[in-house]
């Protein structure tokens, strides 16, 4: 890794942790990776090509196809697929509910970590996801695991979505994440664990505000000693 820093966040659906990331790196003046929106994008192709997941060669196939750039505008996450941007696409409801079936398939898994190892070589990041402090950066010197009440995720989950997708119920929601936090969990590759360093963070009753003090009193002795 380099003399590079990676601040690795991870933890369960919706419980902020890109709000936590973004504003950390703004305020560090590092680079923010959204490791979740590689997977989305990833999801997002199977779906438009109709990739069986369960299908070893054709997920194989597409992934020599899948070509994902990731820029950052004002602390703004933005992905491009095959030079498309398709950074708003991937937040819809048809990939939130193919995305963990995708991110469990082992070669999909490898391709993504490889991607990230890279940008993480290269310059000081925060990356937030579901193994970037086990898989992806298990030297990161500075590990956070997010956490929240499950009622809370899906209440705040649902004034995300709402305003392009009015449909949507609290119960759909909370049925997702539910659904999603059993296979995070539970899948064989690299799965949902807090990474024995990491520190626990458990927003259930913080502001924005309060997460990002609580993570830079987490970050900045480091930074100090560096």
């Amino acid at each position: 890794m380099g003399s590079q820093i990676v601040i690795a966040i991870d933890g369960y659906s919706s419980c902020g942790k890109s709000t936590l990331a973004k504003a950390l790196a703004k305020e560090l003046n590092f680079i923010y990776v959204d490791s979740g929106a590689m997977y989305r994008a990833v999801a997002l192709y199977f779906l438009r090509n109709q990739i069986d997941p369960n299908n070893h060669t054709q997920v194989i196939s597409a992934l020599n196809n899948i070509h994902l750039n990731f820029h950052s505008r004002d602390y703004e996450s933005h992905i491009t697929l095959n030079d498309e941007e398709v950074s708003a696409e991937i937040r819809l409801m048809p990939v939130s509910e193919t995305v963990s079936a995708v991110a469990a398939i082992k070669e999909v898994r490898r391709e993504m970590v490889k991607q990230q190892q890279r940008m993480g070589r290269s310059k000081n990041i925060v990356m937030d996801g579901r193994d970037i402090g086990t898989a992806v950066f298990p030297n990161a010197p500075i590990k956070i695991f997010m956490t929240a009440d499950p009622k809370i995720r899906a209440e705040r989950r649902l004034k995300e979505l709402l305003p392009k997708n009015p449909e949507i119920t609290l119960e759909e929601i909370f049925e997702n994440l539910a659904h999603r936090d059993y296979q995070d969990t539970t899948r064989l590759e690299s799965p949902l664990v807090r990474a024995q360093d990491a520190i626990i963070l458990d927003n259930t009753d913080l502001t924005q505000q309060e997460q990002l003090l609580f993570a830079l009193s987490i970050v900045e002795p480091y930074l100090k000693n560096k």
